[in-house]
């Protein structure tokens, strides 16, 4: 993680990955017939020649309502977001909002602009495009959905979120899929760490 960060001011290290491959957070090697569905129906992407687009995705114990409780704020994103220092709006949570975010130092950046293109309550969508910042993550748009599941018997939800953005110069489509996953799996698992903790209560 923190090479792949050091990486984000020039070329990132070159990885070794297939282009065509669900990567999970949880490190489980497929996603299930009724996850590739929602995979289908809800993150349709449509990358450019120069773009690069993937998936990440995780397993919460906790039910769906206390996961989409946390992803839904756009005005907060540091609720699960732990390279987020602060968030200022421009203007309320509706469709076309916009958030500056300020990120934690090590990042090679200090802040991005972002746009909430689509908030969903009812079928649970997130979605964001970058729109300005200090950053290497240049047209970045990030889908996020939530999906009621079963885990060992008891309410759960599955997190799934995808992406396209821009490959910067000198990088490969590899280079850059690898960087954004690796934060995007960080902040799914602070995602399930506060969840749980919700769920458990004091």
């Amino acid at each position: 993680m923190d090479g792949a960060a050091r990486g984000a001011a020039g070329k990132l290290p070159a990885v070794s990955l297939r282009r065509v491959q669900w990567r999970l957070a949880d490190e489980r090697c497929e996603l299930r017939e009724e996850e590739m569905e929602y995979m289908q129906r809800f993150h349709r992407h449509e990358p450019d020649g120069h773009q690069c687009t993937s998936f990440v995705a995780k397993h919460v114990r906790a039910p769906l309502q206390t996961v989409w409780s946390l992803v839904r704020r756009f005005d907060q994103p540091q609720l699960f977001k732990p390279f987020v220092k602060k968030c200022v709006m421009r203007g309320n949570t509706t469709t076309g909002s916009v958030r500056e975010v300020h990120v934690q130092s090590g990042l090679q950046a200090t802040r991005s602009i972002e746009r909430l293109e689509l908030l969903d309550d009812n079928e649970h969508i997130l979605h964001v495009k970058f729109i300005g910042g200090d950053h290497m993550l240049k047209n970045y748009s990030s889908i996020l959905t939530v999906h009621p599941e079963v885990i060992d018997g008891q309410p759960g939800t599955l997190v799934i979120e995808s992406f396209a953005v821009d490959v910067p110069e000198g990088n490969t489509k590899d280079d850059i899929c690898y960087f954004v996953e690796n934060l995007l799996k960080c902040n799914l698992r602070t995602l399930a760490d506060v969840s749980e903790e919700c769920l458990a209560g004091p």
